[in-house]
């Protein structure tokens, strides 16, 4: 068994340290392409939802069965909303606890520039991208709200 110094153990640790750092930070940014991934993922699906129910409703049949699927096509775009709210919410959590971890293995760098970076963003009033990002879901879920109250009327008014 090979003995180390404090020395050497210090330069040890330091150089694991900063290997360490740079596979997290990189497990930082997949998670931000995922998070990206799942917004395009839910912008195209409701979209498409979207782009469905407006030529549907210019079909203008008079059945209740098809203003039935309409609603329920509706209902399925609120709770798509709910669901990229909640993915969101996660990704939030998960980005939150990395940068948590970053700024503690900052502590044994030289310079903690994420932890800098927060700083600066906190002095500036920065609105978190996750505080915008969330308004999407919410915006195309008040939409489909709308539309289930005017699919719904339409389907008692007959």
């Amino acid at each position: 068994m090979v003995r180390m110094n404090d020395e050497e153990r210090t330069a040890t640790f330091l150089r694991n340290l900063l290997e360490q750092y740079k596979l997290y930070l990189e497990t930082a940014d997949k998670l931000i392409v995922r998070r990206n991934q799942t917004n395009y993922f839910y912008i195209s699906i409701l979209s498409g939802l979207l782009a469905i129910f407006s030529f549907a409703i210019n079909q203008e049949p008079s059945n209740t069965f098809y203003k039935i699927v309409l609603l329920l096509m509706n209902f399925l775009g609120m709770t798509l909303c709910l669901l990229w709210w909640i993915h969101i919410r996660s990704y939030k959590q998960l980005s939150s606890a990395k940068f948590v971890i970053i700024h503690e293995m900052e502590k044994f760098l030289p310079f903690a520039c994420y932890k800098r970076e927060w700083e600066i963003l906190k002095e500036k009033k920065y609105i978190e991208l996750t505080y915008v990002e969330k308004l999407i879901p919410i915006m195309f879920g008040v939409f489909f709200v709308v539309l289930i109250v005017l699919t719904f009327l339409n389907l008692l008014a007959r």
